[in-house]
Protein backbone atom coordinates (compact mmCIF):
# COMPACT_ATOMS: atom_id res chain seq x y z
CA UNK A 1 0.00 0.00 0.00
CA UNK A 2 1.35 3.44 -1.02
CA UNK A 3 1.89 5.88 1.82
CA UNK A 4 0.43 9.36 1.85
CA UNK A 5 3.87 10.96 1.38
CA UNK A 6 4.59 8.78 -1.67
CA UNK A 7 1.13 9.56 -3.11
CA UNK A 8 1.73 13.27 -2.64
CA UNK A 9 5.12 13.01 -4.39
CA UNK A 10 3.54 11.12 -7.31
CA UNK A 11 0.77 13.71 -7.63
CA UNK A 12 3.29 16.55 -7.53
CA UNK A 13 5.40 14.87 -10.22
CA UNK A 14 2.32 14.25 -12.40
CA UNK A 15 1.18 17.82 -11.92
CA UNK A 16 4.60 19.18 -12.91
CA UNK A 17 4.70 16.92 -16.00
CA UNK A 18 1.20 18.05 -17.01
CA UNK A 19 2.17 21.72 -16.67
CA UNK A 20 5.36 21.13 -18.66
CA UNK A 21 3.47 19.22 -21.35
CA UNK A 22 0.81 21.95 -21.61
CA UNK A 23 3.46 24.65 -21.82
CA UNK A 24 5.43 22.71 -24.47
CA UNK A 25 2.31 22.02 -26.52
CA UNK A 26 1.20 25.67 -26.43
CA UNK A 27 4.72 26.75 -27.35
CA UNK A 28 4.74 24.44 -30.38
CA UNK A 29 1.32 25.69 -31.49
CA UNK A 30 2.44 29.29 -31.04
CA UNK A 31 5.59 28.69 -33.06
CA UNK A 32 3.61 27.05 -35.87
CA UNK A 33 1.12 29.91 -35.97
CA UNK A 34 3.91 32.48 -36.01
CA UNK A 35 5.62 30.72 -38.92
CA UNK A 36 2.36 30.50 -40.89
CA UNK A 37 1.32 34.04 -39.98
CA UNK A 38 4.69 35.42 -41.11
CA UNK A 39 3.66 34.67 -44.71
CA UNK A 40 -0.13 34.56 -44.41
CA UNK A 41 -0.85 37.93 -42.76
CA UNK A 42 1.03 40.10 -45.33
CA UNK A 43 -0.74 38.28 -48.18
CA UNK A 44 -4.13 38.83 -46.54
CA UNK A 45 -3.48 42.53 -45.95
CA UNK A 46 -1.93 43.21 -49.35
CA UNK A 47 -4.30 41.15 -51.50
CA UNK A 48 -7.45 39.93 -49.76
CA UNK A 49 -8.21 43.02 -47.66
CA UNK A 50 -8.06 45.55 -50.56
CA UNK A 51 -10.01 43.14 -52.76
CA UNK A 52 -12.83 42.78 -50.22
CA UNK A 53 -12.87 46.56 -49.64
CA UNK A 54 -13.02 47.36 -53.37
CA UNK A 55 -15.76 44.80 -53.92
CA UNK A 56 -17.82 46.23 -51.05
CA UNK A 57 -17.42 49.78 -52.40
CA UNK A 58 -18.44 48.60 -55.86
CA UNK A 59 -21.58 46.96 -54.45
CA UNK A 60 -22.45 50.14 -52.53
CA UNK A 61 -21.98 52.14 -55.72
CA UNK A 62 -24.21 49.81 -57.70
CA UNK A 63 -26.97 49.91 -55.08
CA UNK A 64 -27.07 53.72 -55.21
CA UNK A 65 -26.50 53.97 -58.98
CA UNK A 66 -29.06 55.34 -61.44
CA UNK A 67 -29.60 54.46 -65.08
CA UNK A 68 -29.59 57.88 -66.76
CA UNK A 69 -30.03 58.00 -70.51
CA UNK A 70 -31.60 60.09 -73.27
CA UNK A 71 -33.44 57.78 -75.65
CA UNK A 72 -34.20 58.93 -79.18
CA UNK A 73 -37.62 57.70 -80.25
CA UNK A 74 -38.35 57.44 -83.99
CA UNK A 75 -41.44 55.42 -84.68
CA UNK A 76 -44.74 55.21 -86.53
CA UNK A 77 -47.81 54.86 -84.33
CA UNK A 78 -51.07 53.63 -85.89
CA UNK A 79 -54.15 55.54 -84.74
CA UNK A 80 -57.71 54.29 -85.21
CA UNK A 81 -60.75 55.81 -83.47
CA UNK A 82 -64.10 57.53 -84.04
CA UNK A 83 -64.07 61.30 -83.63
CA UNK A 84 -67.44 62.70 -82.51
CA UNK A 85 -68.30 65.99 -84.23
CA UNK A 86 -71.11 68.23 -83.00
CA UNK A 87 -71.20 71.72 -84.48
CA UNK A 88 -73.17 74.21 -86.56
CA UNK A 89 -71.66 75.26 -89.88
CA UNK A 90 -72.56 76.60 -93.31
CA UNK A 91 -72.74 74.13 -96.17
CA UNK A 92 -72.33 75.28 -99.78
CA UNK A 93 -74.45 73.50 -102.39
CA UNK A 94 -72.39 72.52 -105.43
CA UNK A 95 -75.24 72.61 -107.95
CA UNK A 96 -78.70 74.11 -108.35
CA UNK A 97 -81.32 72.35 -106.24
CA UNK A 98 -84.95 72.37 -107.47
CA UNK A 99 -87.46 72.90 -104.69
CA UNK A 100 -91.25 72.38 -104.52
CA UNK A 101 -93.06 73.86 -101.54
CA UNK A 102 -96.76 73.47 -100.81
CA UNK A 103 -98.25 76.78 -99.75
CA UNK A 104 -101.52 78.71 -99.37
CA UNK A 105 -102.22 82.09 -100.98
CA UNK A 106 -104.73 84.45 -99.31
CA UNK A 107 -106.59 86.65 -101.79
CA UNK A 108 -107.08 90.30 -100.80
CA UNK A 109 -110.43 91.93 -100.01
CA UNK A 110 -111.94 88.77 -98.66
CA UNK A 111 -111.41 86.84 -101.82
CA UNK A 112 -110.59 83.65 -99.91
CA UNK A 113 -107.48 81.50 -100.22
CA UNK A 114 -105.89 79.26 -102.82
CA UNK A 115 -103.79 76.21 -102.01
CA UNK A 116 -100.99 75.45 -104.40
CA UNK A 117 -97.36 74.53 -104.92
CA UNK A 118 -94.45 76.88 -105.52
CA UNK A 119 -91.60 75.61 -107.68
CA UNK A 120 -88.15 77.22 -107.55
CA UNK A 121 -84.51 76.23 -107.27
CA UNK A 122 -81.59 77.15 -105.01
CA UNK A 123 -78.70 78.35 -107.16
CA UNK A 124 -75.26 76.74 -107.03
CA UNK A 125 -73.05 78.23 -104.30
CA UNK A 126 -75.87 78.96 -101.89
CA UNK A 127 -74.78 78.68 -98.23
CA UNK A 128 -77.11 76.75 -95.95
CA UNK A 129 -76.73 76.58 -92.12
CA UNK A 130 -76.28 72.94 -91.07
CA UNK A 131 -76.14 71.29 -87.63
CA UNK A 132 -73.61 68.41 -87.65
CA UNK A 133 -73.78 65.52 -85.15
CA UNK A 134 -71.69 62.72 -86.59
CA UNK A 135 -68.86 60.29 -85.74
CA UNK A 136 -65.91 60.66 -88.06
CA UNK A 137 -63.74 57.49 -88.32
CA UNK A 138 -60.03 58.29 -88.05
CA UNK A 139 -57.47 55.72 -89.16
CA UNK A 140 -53.92 56.75 -89.99
CA UNK A 141 -50.27 56.41 -88.96
CA UNK A 142 -48.65 59.23 -86.97
CA UNK A 143 -44.84 59.70 -87.04
CA UNK A 144 -43.27 60.15 -83.59
CA UNK A 145 -39.86 61.82 -83.18
CA UNK A 146 -38.87 62.75 -79.65
CA UNK A 147 -36.15 62.43 -76.98
CA UNK A 148 -37.18 60.68 -73.75
CA UNK A 149 -35.05 61.26 -70.62
CA UNK A 150 -34.77 58.13 -68.44
CA UNK A 151 -33.60 58.12 -64.79
CA UNK A 152 -34.14 54.74 -63.14
CA UNK A 153 -32.63 53.85 -59.72
CA UNK A 154 -30.85 50.52 -60.17
CA UNK A 155 -32.07 49.40 -56.73
CA UNK A 156 -35.68 49.60 -58.01
CA UNK A 157 -34.99 47.25 -60.92
CA UNK A 158 -34.69 43.45 -60.88
CA UNK A 159 -31.01 43.91 -59.94
CA UNK A 160 -31.95 45.44 -56.56
CA UNK A 161 -32.62 42.18 -54.64
CA UNK A 162 -29.53 40.56 -56.17
CA UNK A 163 -27.28 43.42 -55.05
CA UNK A 164 -28.74 43.40 -51.53
CA UNK A 165 -28.13 39.64 -51.26
CA UNK A 166 -24.53 40.13 -52.39
CA UNK A 167 -24.02 42.81 -49.73
CA UNK A 168 -25.33 40.44 -47.05
CA UNK A 169 -22.94 37.74 -48.28
CA UNK A 170 -19.98 40.14 -48.22
CA UNK A 171 -20.75 41.59 -44.75
CA UNK A 172 -19.07 38.76 -42.72
CA UNK A 173 -15.94 38.90 -44.93
CA UNK A 174 -15.77 42.68 -44.55
CA UNK A 175 -16.04 42.40 -40.75
CA UNK A 176 -13.41 39.64 -40.66
CA UNK A 177 -10.95 41.71 -42.71
CA UNK A 178 -11.64 44.80 -40.57
CA UNK A 179 -10.66 42.84 -37.43
CA UNK A 180 -7.70 41.11 -39.09
CA UNK A 181 -4.24 42.00 -37.70
CA UNK A 182 -2.49 44.64 -39.76
CA UNK A 183 1.02 43.26 -39.14
CA UNK A 184 2.78 40.14 -37.86
CA UNK A 185 3.72 42.04 -34.70
CA UNK A 186 0.09 42.85 -33.96
CA UNK A 187 -0.87 39.20 -34.55
CA UNK A 188 1.82 38.00 -32.10
CA UNK A 189 0.75 40.62 -29.53
CA UNK A 190 -2.89 39.46 -29.74
CA UNK A 191 -1.88 35.82 -29.55
CA UNK A 192 0.40 36.22 -26.54
CA UNK A 193 -2.13 38.39 -24.73
CA UNK A 194 -4.82 35.78 -25.27
CA UNK A 195 -2.53 32.97 -24.07
CA UNK A 196 -1.58 34.89 -20.94
CA UNK A 197 -5.23 35.51 -20.11
CA UNK A 198 -6.02 31.84 -20.75
CA UNK A 199 -3.23 30.67 -18.47
CA UNK A 200 -4.32 33.00 -15.69
CA UNK A 201 -7.96 31.85 -15.89
CA UNK A 202 -7.46 28.09 -16.50
CA UNK A 203 -6.04 25.34 -14.30
CA UNK A 204 -4.05 23.00 -16.61
CA UNK A 205 -5.09 19.91 -14.57
CA UNK A 206 -8.76 20.42 -13.84
CA UNK A 207 -9.51 22.68 -16.84
CA UNK A 208 -11.19 25.23 -14.56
Amino acid sequence: MISKSASAKLWSAFKNMAILFSFSFNLLILAALIIVAYWFIPVMNQVAKPLVGDLTKSLDGLVSAHIVQNIQVNDQIPISFDLPVSTVTNAEIIQAVPMAVDTSFVLPAGGGSINGTVYFELPQGTLLPVALNINVPVSQTVPIEMVVSVDIPLEETEMGPVLRDLKEVMAPFEQFMADFPATNREFIRRLTTRDEQSERNTDPISGR
